[in-house]
């Protein structure tokens, strides 16, 4: 047996030890990527506040808290990265500094958020160069400087608005191929609106306003076809408007106002009044704005509108909400554009018909100016007595938990933890729908255990004993054609209504998609016959009995099989306040709102009657309720008014979709239009109710039902 000299040996240990010792080393010298972005937090924070009321208080190198868990900052949950950071709230506190460079360092960071935080100083452009960042929100601030050459081409959502930001506008901003929403507004930017922004296919909010750009409005900008809004006003614009706005389909507000627009007004502009917001005052334009009425059709009802909401919750990943853009409507359908003289016409001329502002429009425009400052006034005055009564109730509502009514079991335990991980800290990735009253999240409590949750929106509920006490109202209705109501949660910081999930989509979808399949005449009566038996038991039967107010086919759901759920039933009363997507002052969409509920505020169990009138309309023709096929008819012509037009031409066989004429006995197809045509009287006593509805809808049961 051989021996190793005891030198060669040690010499042998020695080398290993060492060579250790420097892998150790090495190991320690490169921190993990979870330390790396602790590390970037704790010296974000050091820019950002400091004190006794610091927001920030618990990011802190000795707290024994995982970084993801700390106020504000949302991590992905397989990798522990951060990928979203916005500003904590507290009443009476908020951030104050600069944004450290050292943000640069969260390399997975998808949404920054910092709206209204009181930032100093530049944007640091390192915040530019992160490869992931889908949305940057600094909003309201006071930071300063010009914007970069380069941005994130992943970027979905920009708003820088209401800083001191000035220079030009960058071209670069037209190779972010998914940017949806760019908000610039109340800054100091000057130059030209680029050409380049005529690139973003996908943009729907363009807000450039009160800023000092100048030039024209560039013919580029009618490439961006998704557009829903587009806010130039109150800069230093020129030149003529641009022909050709009326491609813009989706396009649902324009405000030019306070330039220095020249020349007529184009006409195709006419054509845009049925379906958009035109505010071009304060400019130096000629021309008006009237009806393209046809003698043919029915005699067009305007409506006045005084608020309207678009939203768009698909370009955010950021788990605090983003607020609507809510904007003022002024009834485009006489309005005209007018000349910027003292006297009201062109040149200078007080002529009473040349297209100025007669006596009684400037009564009128006085009187509604005086009713809504009173309104304003009295809403002020109620936010103010009502928040001194609102506070002592909320201290009973921070405890974190989820009540959830009887006899619920899932097969799982629903608690905050559960929901708020389950939804991803609730990640657009798992988003699948979005509503009037929030958005809604599918959420995988456990394996093969499936729940959506309604996240509400903060500060809408009428104090939280009468909210709690109208959610437990909604929690004993229990039908088979009703979404079921789980359980909810309410805090000072969270709401939300954990709901049975329904994996058929909604009904919206459907429509859309049918096309693909066979027409089956079976199927669409059994979701007629659906939805209006939970009408019907809202009307007749719940004690008290609910009111919808808002249904249309986006709050149809479906499972599998194809069998219908009415959701968001009672909503619209649980948040009184609430303003919902595309609505009027009162709940409800436009196009599916009854005439007198629009007109006058008051609603009743036939309003929900009209609306379920137009989702029949629409469920057994190729039309929309408000289809942009009939923007030649007129402002007022909806699917209402098409129906009864075929009608009374005796053309019924156009309106329904191709197919289903030759697949189903016409005397059920005839007498299933008549019912929706009657349940859209305009006379609210004319319309039956829904448990009629239900009997007639019996009567037609298919053969193969």
């Amino acid at each position: 047996m051989a021996f190793r000299p005891r030198s060669t040996v040690c010499s042998a240990t020695t080398v290993l030890f060492f060579l250790a010792l420097h892998l150790l080393a090495a190991s320690c010298a490169s921190s993990p990527p979870q330390e790396q972005d602790r590390s970037a937090l704790l010296e974000l924070k050091n820019g950002l506040c400091s004190g006794s009321g610091d927001p920030l208080r618990q990011w802190a190198q000795e707290s024994v808290v995982h970084h993801c868990s700390w106020p504000g900052v949302t991590c992905d949950a397989r990798s522990r990265r951060v990928v979203a950071l916005s500003a904590p709230s507290r009443p009476g506190r908020r951030l104050a500094g600069e944004l450290s460079p050292a943000v640069a360092r969260l390399t997975e960071l998808k949404a920054l958020s910092f709206p209204g935080a009181g930032l100093r100083g530049e944007i640091p452009q390192e915040v530019f160069r992160l490869r992931h960042l889908e949305v940057l929100n600094l909003a309201g601030n006071s930071l300063h400087g010009r914007l970069p050459a380069t941005f994130p081409e992943g970027l979905k959502s920009l708003d820088l608005s209401g800083n001191r930001l000035s220079g030009r506008i960058p071209p670069a901003l037209g190779s972010c191929g998914a940017l949806r929403r760019l908000r610039l507004s109340s800054n100091s930017l000057d130059g030209s609106i680029p050409l380049q922004i005529g690139r973003l296919e996908k943009l729907r909010v363009l807000e450039m306003s009160g800023n000092r750009l100048t030039g024209g409005v560039p013919p580029e900008l009618l490439h961006c076809r998704a557009l829903v809004k587009m806010d130039l006003s109150k800069n230093l614009l020129s030149g003529q408007l641009p022909s050709g706005l009326k491609k813009l389909k989706n396009l649902k507000f324009l405000s030019l106002s306070g330039n220095n627009f020249t020349g007529a007004v184009p006409f195709d502009i006419v054509g845009m009044q049925n379906r958009t917001v035109l505010l071009l005052d304060n400019n130096k334009l000629s021309g008006e704005i009237t009806d393209a009425a046809n003698p043919e059709m029915p005699p067009v009802s305007v409506v006045n509108i005084s608020s309207v909401t678009v939203t768009d919750a698909s370009s955010s990943v950021n788990p605090s909400r983003q607020p609507s853009e809510l904007f003022t409507v002024i009834p485009t359908s006489t309005m005209r554009v007018l000349g910027e003289t003292s006297s009201g016409t062109p040149d200078g001329s007080n002529s009473s018909s040349g297209g100025g502002l007669g006596t009684k429009e400037i009564a009128a425009i006085a009187s509604a100016s005086a009713i809504v400052v009173v309104l304003i006034v009295g809403l002020i005055l109620c936010i103010c007595t009502r928040k001194g009564a609102l506070k002592p109730s909320r201290r009973s509502f921070r405890r974190r938990e989820v009540k959830v009514f009887d006899n619920v079991d899932i097969g799982a335990p629903l608690t905050y933890e559960t929901v708020v991980r389950a939804t991803g800290n609730f990640n657009a990735s798992n988003c699948i729908g979005n509503g009037g009253f929030g958005p809604t999240y599918r959420a995988e409590i456990a394996p093969g255990v499936l729940v959506a949750i309604k996240r509400l929106a903060i500060g809408k509920q009428h104090g939280d004993k009468e909210f709690q006490a109208e959610i437990k109202t909604l929690g004993q209705c229990r039908h088979p054609n009703l979404v079921t109501l789980l359980g909810y949660h309410i805090s000072d910081s969270e709401m939300f209504l954990i709901y049975n999930y329904l994996p058929g989509g909604n009904l919206e979808k459907f429509i859309k998609e049918r096309t693909k399949r066979p027409v089956s005449w079976r199927r669409l009566h059994k979701i007629a016959l659906d939805v209006a038996r939970a009408l019907a038991y809202m009307h007749e039967e719940c004690v008290p009995r609910i009111l919808h107010r808002d249904v249309k086919p986006n709050n149809i759901l479906l499972d599998n099989e194809c069998n219908a759920y009415l959701s968001d039933f009672g909503l619209a009363r649980l948040l009184r306040n609430s303003e919902t997507h595309a609505t009027t002052d009162v709940a409800g969409t436009f196009g599916y709102v009854a005439p007198e509920y629009a007109m006058t505020c008051r609603v009743s169990d036939k309003a929900d009657v009209y609306s379920y009138g137009v989702v029949l309309l629409e469920l057994i023709s190729d039309k929309k309720a408000l289809d942009p096929s009939f923007s030649p008819y007129g402002n007022g012509f909806n699917i209402v008014s098409w129906a009864l037009k075929l009608v009374q031409r005796g053309r019924i066989r156009e309106f329904f979709i191709e197919g289903l004429w030759d697949k189903a006995p016409h005397d059920d197809l005839i007498e299933f239009l008549n019912l929706a045509i009657q349940c859209t009287q305009e006379s609210v006593a004319s319309r039956p109710t829904m448990k009629h509805v239900v009997r007639r809808l019996k009567d037609l049961r298919p053969p193969a039902y």
